[in-house]
């Protein structure tokens, strides 16, 4: 993974902030990818395993093998995901699980953005899949979709021009339509599409919005604990005048995601 200093220490942390919107994606995810029933599965970077259990839930696998370089991710799935046909190795690009007889479909889920050299990590993915397969992706839209970091990120660069250089908006340029088509074809990968998926991210007030962000895991929450308590107070207070309030109080955002697939040829 590439960046400043993201720490990706705690399943559980990572759940409070990210894994609770990323099963909601999984499952609108492995809908839109539609792979026929029976196949066997390599979820590339399964972290917590969101995508795993969503494709156990929804898809009717034979198999599916979660692979991600956490060992505390890794450790967290497998107490989590009880299905079976669901098994969890340490294990990142560069160094994929195989299978004999290859992969039937081959899937990372918000992880492709955090790989230096994407389109070499796609080719990776490629070899692990039987041909006419299925080679897929999806990432937040950093820049403008996912609605409670950007009001993060804008209330941070709000206090401090410096917080640019943390804002994944800009550090992730890959989360976007044309360089994700642009990656897959470069690949190799046929019959390339890419399109919008879109979810609700409703938090109960504003502890739950904020909270998350305090337990330093993920860049978002690892930019936040490493700020001086006096300008982490800063952000707090700014953001909580500031986000959009619903009835009794809850923050209702909306999070999109793009979702990228291809065929082995």
């Amino acid at each position: 993974m590439s960046g400043l200093d993201d720490r990706w220490a705690a399943g559980s942390a990572y759940e409070d902030y990210m894994g609770r919107w990323s099963r909601a994606l999984a499952a609108r995810f492995v809908a839109w990818l539609g792979v026929r029933p029976g196949a066997h599965w390599l979820d590339v970077g399964c972290g917590t395993g969101a995508m795993t259990v969503a494709i156990c839930a929804a898809a009717d696998p034979a198999s599916v093998t979660g692979c991600d370089p956490s060992a505390a991710f890794v450790e967290y799935a497998r107490e989590h995901s009880r299905d079976p046909r669901a098994s969890f190795v340490v294990a990142g690009a560069g160094s994929l699980p195989s299978r004999v007889g290859g992969f039937d479909t081959v899937t990372s889920s918000l992880v492709l953005n955090f790989i230096p050299d994407t389109v070499t990590a796609v080719r990776e993915m490629a070899t692990r899949c039987v041909a006419g397969g299925t080679v897929s992706a999806c990432v937040w839209d950093y820049s403008e979709g996912m609605q409670f970091l950007r009001k993060l990120f804008d209330a941070a660069v709000a206090l401090d021009d410096a917080a640019r250089a943390h804002d994944e908006g800009l550090r992730f340029p890959l989360c976007r339509p044309e360089p994700l088509n642009d990656a897959f074809r470069r690949a190799g990968l046929a019959d390339v599409c890419c399109e919008p998926i879109e979810i609700p991210t409703t938090f109960a007030g504003f502890d739950d919005f904020w909270r998350p962000f305090l337990a330093g895991t993920g860049p978002a929450p690892s930019y936040v604990v490493a700020l001086p308590a006096d300008r982490r107070a800063a952000l707090a207070q700014l953001l909580e005048r500031t986000l959009p309030r619903a009835a009794g109080g809850a923050i209702e955002l909306t999070a999109r995601a793009w979702a990228v697939r291809g065929t082995v040829g």
